[in-house]
């Protein structure tokens, strides 16, 4: 398989992988964890947890897919990130009913921002582990 290949198959595994679980542990910040001690606490408590999830996804990509240093892992770091922005922009307008305008414009809220910065930690996970 090519490079390009490779890197954007890592990007979708990488993605697809840290997503399932953000989506499990946003349900429950959204249904329990958020109506007993609020929006931005509740963010606060999940964001480690994804973090910790994405390091491991990560090097577990970074190895599986065999990422070189530098811009293989970069660049399937930002497909997964880019990938997670359609999905999360795509979420809000089924679940919410937000235009993408509407979404973009709430990632300036204190939680969406705390969020944003998760998913480019994200982001740059696989350049991070390949560097290791």
């Amino acid at each position: 398989m090519s490079g390009a290949g490779r890197v954007m198959r890592a990007a979708a595994s990488y993605w697809a992988v840290v997503f399932a679980l953000g989506f499990v542990l946003g349900t429950v910040r959204v249904l329990w964890v958020i109506p007993r001690i609020g929006l931005v606490p509740a963010t606060l408590l999940e964001l480690p947890l994804i973090l910790a999830a994405s390091w491991f996804a990560a090097g577990w990509l970074v190895r599986r897919f065999a990422l070189a240093a530098g811009g293989e892992a970069l660049a399937a770091g930002a497909l997964a990130f880019a990938i997670l922005m359609v999905a999360e922009c795509a979420l809000a307008g089924v679940l919410s009913g937000q235009s993408p305008a509407q979404w973009v414009a709430g990632l300036a809220e204190p939680h969406a921002t705390l969020g944003l910065a998760g998913q480019v930690l994200f982001a740059l996970m696989p350049w991070w582990r390949a560097r290791g």
